[in-house]
C-alpha cells in the first residue's frame, strides 16, 4: 500500500493570511481599498482576535497593507523598492557571512549593469544626457573628497539605471550599491575613492558617457563591463592581501 504524507495542521493565522492574500492578488481587494475590520474577519472565519491580528501583521510585514491605529488597514501600492526592502536584512546577513557571496553579487552587478546601459543608451533623451553629464561633473568636483567621490560614483551608475526607464532596474541598482556598501564599505571606498584611482575611475566613466551620447549600446556595455571587472579584480586582490595580514 502506498504510503501517503500526513496532513499537516496549519496555524489559523496562516490560513487567514493566505485567504486575504488571495483576495489581494486576484483584485478583489485593490490598492487603496480598506481591509475588512478585525470583527468582520473574526465572524467570517470563526476565529479569535489573536489569529486575525497575527495574519494582518504578516501582510504588513510583506509590505502589502498598512496598519494605522484608529483607522482601517488599507491595501498598499507595492513598488519594486518595497519588495527589495523585504529581503534587505536577509541579503545583508547572506553577504556578511560569506565573502564568496559578495564576489557573486559583484559578478552579478557586472552582468546586470552591462544590460542596463544598453537600454539606457537606446532610450536616453537630451534631458537624460544632461542629467548624466551633471553626475559626471559632480565626480570631477568631488576629487580629493573620498566620501563625496564615492557617492558621486554610485549616483552616476544609478542614474544610468534611471535613464533605462525601468523602475525595477533602478530599484535593483540602488539596492546592489546599498548591499555592497553595507557589507564591505571600506573596500568600496578604497577601490574608487583614493587619489591614484580617482582619475582612472573618472576616465572610465567618461568613456561610458561618450558611448551613451553617441548611441552606441554595445560599446557602452563593454566599457561599463570592463570598468566593473577592473574594480572587482582590485577588490579581490585587496581582500586576499588583507586576509594574509591577519
Amino acid at each position: 500500500m502506498k504510503k501517503h504524507e500526513p496532513i499537516k495542521r496549519r496555524k489559523l493565522s496562516h490560513e487567514i493570511r493566505d485567504r486575504l492574500l488571495d483576495m489581494i492578488q486576484t483584485g478583489e481587494l485593490k490598492e487603496g481599498d480598506k481591509m475588512p475590520s478585525e470583527h468582520d474577519l473574526m465572524e467570517r472565519y470563526g476565529v479569535g482576535r489573536p489569529a486575525v491580528r497575527e495574519a494582518m501583521q504578516a501582510l504588513e510585514n510583506m509590505g502589502l497593507i498598512s496598519i494605522q491605529h484608529g483607522e482601517k488597514s488599507k491595501v498598499k501600492k507595492v513598488t519594486a523598492e518595497d519588495i527589495l526592502v523585504q529581503i534587505d536584512s536577509s541579503t545583508r546577513h547572506l553577504l556578511s557571512n560569506s565573502t564568496q557571496n559578495v564576489e557573486h553579487l559583484r559578478e552579478a552587478r557586472q552582468v546586470f549593469e552591462a544590460g542596463v546601459v544598453i537600454l539606457a543608451t537606446q532610450r536616453a533623451s537630451s534631458n537624460c544626457i544632461a542629467k548624466l553629464q551633471e553626475k559626471l561633473e559632480h565626480m570631477r568636483r568631488s576629487k580629493g573628497n573620498r566620501t563625496e567621490f564615492v557617492k558621486a560614483d554610485q549616483s552616476f551608475h544609478t542614474t544610468i539605471a534611471e535613464i533605462s526607464g525601468n523602475p525595477i532596474l533602478l530599484a535593483v541598482s540602488q539596492a546592489m550599491f546599498k548591499w555592497l556598501s553595507g557589507s564591505h564599505r571600506d573596500y568600496h571606498r578604497n577601490l574608487v575613492g583614493v587619489p591614484e584611482l580617482e582619475d582612472l575611475t573618472l576616465k572610465e566613466h567618461e568613456a561610458i558617457f561618450e558611448h551613451i551620447v553617441n548611441k552606441d549600446p554595445n560599446a557602452a556595455a563593454k566599457a561599463i563591463s570592463d570598468h566593473i571587472l577592473r574594480v572587482n579584480k582590485l577588490y579581490s586582490q585587496n581582500r586576499i592581501k588583507t586576509a594574509n595580514m591577519i
